[in-house]
């Protein structure tokens, strides 16, 4: 057994490079998991700056000087900002206290819709079953409540550290904006002068999770602001926390999309019941899904990322269970870099660990 692991260590940590990269992705993820809360203004300032370097690079492709093309794009984050604070944050809240209230409503009609089920398939469901179950939802529909409650209050401790938070994130973004290539050379400095495999990884990554990022960004903006528009337009309740729900829906692949279609009809079918203006909510939701998928991502992302299915959910599940939604917005990334680090990863040939045979 010591021979076989000494082999596979000879075989995948001979490179003094490789050794090095494999210290600095653990000192990254002990960093995260050990000072992530204290540091999450830094991590914030960071993604949002890495973000905006592209309008920055565009600007400065049309001949801006880069402190102009930071201003710019800085003065339009704090407008979209500001604009987000102010009135989209407030109109989701509000609905969404509005849907918390009408919830036991929506239950009691779910209760009477679901009592039918007995009278026709009494060998499949029982009205006992059916009501435990509404019973259950009840009971757990009581504990959100609780926690909304509990969390409101909670949160009035923290409203300072909210506070220094919505100061600190812009400025930190600035800076990032302003002197990220100078830090970017700094850090570079300090690694060794021989880095062929991270140039490689980070050649092969820095394209691919721009594009992803941005992309997805632009994503979650076109089709939330549309399914908000045509939402509003079909006189549907709570339009704008659906665009919003539907939008963040992009960020999981393959079953974000049939998670959000439950609240969607649920919400449409107890407002208008089995009628045309149901029906057509649901077909225009279709195809706000249908051009999602066929026009506009192939537009937006110019890079396609090639991983299977099963590791896209994978990633998701396993970086969503670690840092929530930055971990869902990051899992693809995060699956491309860890598939770009086995790819570059040194490896001694086989036949000379085997060595000679007796």
């Amino acid at each position: 057994m010591h021979r076989i692991f000494s082999k596979w260590i000879d075989r995948y940590f001979s490179d003094e490079e490789a050794v090095l990269l494999f210290v600095l992705l653990g000192a990254a993820l002990l960093v995260i998991l050990t000072l992530g809360q204290m540091l999450t203004p830094v991590f914030a300032g960071l993604i949002l700056a890495f973000l905006m370097q592209g309008a920055v690079n565009w600007l400065e492709s049309r001949n801006f000087s880069h402190i102009w093309s930071v201003l710019l794009v800085f003065l339009l984050f704090v407008g979209v900002f500001l604009a987000t604070l102010l009135f989209i944050l407030p109109l989701v809240w509000k609905q969404a206290g509005n849907l918390f209230n009408e919830l036991p409503r929506i239950l009691s009609e779910v209760q009477a819709l679901a009592l039918l089920l007995p009278e026709k398939y009494p060998d499949m469901i029982s009205a006992e079953q059916v009501n435990d179950l509404i019973n259950q939802a009840a009971s757990e529909l009581s504990q959100v409540g609780q926690w909304v409650v509990t969390f409101s209050i909670n949160s009035i401790g923290s409203v300072v550290a909210l506070l220094i938070y919505l100061v600190l994130v812009p400025i930190l973004v600035f800076f990032f904006l302003k002197d990220g290539r100078a830090l970017t050379s700094w850090w570079a400095s300090l690694l060794p002068a021989k880095r062929e495999m991270m140039t490689k990884v980070w050649r092969e990554m820095d394209d691919q999770i721009a594009n992803y990022v941005r992309g997805k960004v632009i994503e979650i903006v076109i089709v939330g602001a549309t399914t908000y528009i045509v939402f509003a337009i079909l006189g549907i309740d709570y339009a704008a926390l659906l665009g919003i729900m539907v939008g963040l829906s992009v960020l999981i692949p393959y079953i974000g999309a049939a998670l959000v279609t439950l609240p969607v009809a649920l919400i449409g079918f107890f407002q208008w019941g089995w009628t045309d203006d149901f029906m057509y909510l649901m077909i225009a939701y279709a195809i706000i899904q249908a051009l999602d998928g066929n026009v506009l991502v192939p537009l937006l992302f110019s890079e396609a990322v090639n991983l299977h299915p099963v590791s896209i959910i994978v990633a998701v599940l396993l970086f969503g269970g670690l840092w929530g939604f930055w971990g869902v917005f990051f899992a693809i990334p995060l699956a491309t870099l860890v598939k770009a680090i086995v790819n570059a990863w040194p490896k001694a040939p086989q036949q000379v660990l085997e060595g000679p045979e007796n």
